[in-house]
């Protein structure tokens, strides 16, 4: 979202991060990581992409859970070869941008090709490649904030100076970002979150079917091509159909499994979701999505401000990547394929390139504008 006119906000941006350069940075605990709590919740994060390391809330026996996928060492995350984008802030524009080149008032910039012929998150130096500052640092909440230089995110025109606050409070994670810009640019964030609630300790399976999913403000969803890039079309879900979490209260994620469009729905020879779904008609406050396991008996629910939602089902973990030690069992040690689900709130995919979406000035952020995103998830019992 953009905000316009709202110098104020601007003129509060500025002078906190005057203040960050005043300040002594805060050191880390000796894991690595900063700790935030609050009641029913505890969170960790590290400077390395702004990024969210555990998430722990109450299952329902009362006992703490991991809910979110990452590393036990906080130090391996730059040098995760894989780079999932566990957890972190991509950037200065999320997902995919088509055949990596796009057009501000007539001219063309042109973007890292790092996902087939698009740009995906903005290239190998986006935002999750990054050690962000520390702005600042409570009980409850801690303060991150980058400044993207020119052509730094390969091809983005002018300096970004973005931030991002995350706090917690009764079993809720909150999380702002505000970005300024010195000329006209792309910019569209997410957090991208990787959850599994069962932490990988369901006896039965360690995959993410069994989780139920609701989106109760999203009938429409964008077709993809096999490299998931949007192809300009808007569905709707027919009810019952692979894509329709909208029809009834909390379906099975894996609801259409044994359908034969299920193998490709992601884009591609995968299985699952890699796709977005648009939000229509939530009201400030509504629950847009609702993620739930009857195993652990936690339940997820996110609201937002933005249009939309992107749902990626893990359809490229090959097995090789270690669950942290405050997950899984003592036979399952590794992240298996279709086994989490990341959830990326954020505008549509690809919109600064389809004109006919009527997103592309949402898109844009320069001089004198203010970019802002919110997103929280509360945690309780099914």
């Amino acid at each position: 979202m953009v905000i316009r006119s709202w110098l104020w906000m601007l003129s509060s941006l500025l002078a906190r991060l005057a203040v960050v350069a005043a300040q002594e940075i805060p050191k880390p605990g000796a894991d690595g990581r900063y700790t935030i709590s609050a009641p029913g919740i505890r969170a960790q994060f590290i400077p390395y992409g702004a990024t969210l390391t555990n998430l722990f809330v109450k299952d329902k026996s009362g006992n703490e859970v991991d809910v979110v996928l990452g590393h036990d060492d906080a130090a391996y995350y730059p040098k995760d070869p894989s780079h999932p984008t566990y957890n972190a802030i991509p950037g200065r524009y999320a997902n995919r941008i088509s055949k990596g080149q796009f057009t501000i008032d007539g001219k063309t910039f042109r973007t890292q090709k790092n996902d087939g012929q698009n740009t995906l998150h903005s290239g190998t130096n986006n935002w999750s490649y990054r050690t962000w500052t520390i702005a600042a640092v409570s009980d409850t909440s801690i303060t991150f904030s980058i400044i993207d230089k020119e052509n730094e995110s390969t091809g983005m025109p002018g300096q970004v100076t973005a931030n991002v606050t995350y706090s917690v409070f009764n079993s809720t994670w909150d999380i702002k970002m505000f970005a300024t810009a010195t000329a006209k640019t792309p910019l569209m964030l997410t957090q991208h979150t990787y959850f599994n609630l069962d932490a990988y300790r369901n006896p039965s399976t360690p995959l993410i079917w069994d989780h139920t999913l609701s989106l109760p403000f999203s009938k429409r969803y964008l077709a993809i091509d096999s490299s998931a890039l949007p192809t300009g079309r808007i569905l709707e879900a027919a009810p019952g159909s692979i894509n329709d979490f909208h029809s009834k209260p909390n379906p099975a994620l894996g609801h259409s499994r044994s359908a034969s469009g299920f193998r490709g729905n992601c884009g591609g020879s995968c299985e699952g979701y890699n796709g977005f779904w648009l939000i229509e008609g939530a009201k400030k406050g509504d629950v847009v999505l609702r993620l739930g396991s009857a195993w652990s008996g936690i339940k997820a629910e996110m609201r937002t401000d933005q249009v939309g939602v992107v749902l990626y089902t893990c359809a490229w973990s090959d097995g090789s990547a270690n669950l942290k030690t405050t997950q899984g069992t003592g036979n399952r040690k590794k992240v298996e394929r279709s086994s989490c689900i990341a959830i990326e709130p954020q505008d549509y995919v690809d919109g600064i390139n389809r004109p006919e979406w009527g997103r592309v000035d949402a898109q844009i952020t320069g001089p004198g504008e203010v970019y802002s995103w919110e997103s929280s998830w509360s945690f309780g019992l099914l």
